[in-house]
């Protein structure tokens, strides 16, 4: 029952576009015997549906710029494929620390950042 819930406020988080990341992986890490990178593996197969429902009704609201989608998807892939050769290199505590310091981060910045 906790990994429904977990998989259920992931997915709401991630529909809105925030990223369901932020929830799912801390809570894998926190409550669950999966290492740091595992949990960011599952992070990423999860993301797949909730990213394609997203999609659909993003698109049926006209909230996605298509001329912006290209560049954004070739640097994604490029990132993705870096940062997950380096992830596995990464010692899991202190990519579980990085994590961490990458949220509380973006915490900050979102936090104190003002609104249009």
């Amino acid at each position: 029952m906790l990994y429904f819930i977990i998989g259920l406020l992931s997915g709401i988080i991630s529909g809105m576009g925030i990223g369901g990341g932020t929830i799912l992986i801390p809570a894998l890490v926190l409550f669950s015997p999966l290492s740091q990178q595992q949990s960011q593996g599952i992070n990423l197969v999860v993301f797949i549906p909730a990213a394609i429902s997203a999609l659909i009704i993003h698109h049926k609201n006209k909230n996605i710029e298509y001329k912006m989608t290209l560049p954004i998807i070739l640097a994604g892939v490029i990132g993705a494929i870096g940062g997950s050769l380096l992830a596995v290199y990464i010692p899991p505590d202190f990519l579980k620390k990085l994590f961490g310091i990458f949220l509380f981060i973006v915490g900050l910045i979102e936090f104190f950042s003002k609104t249009k």
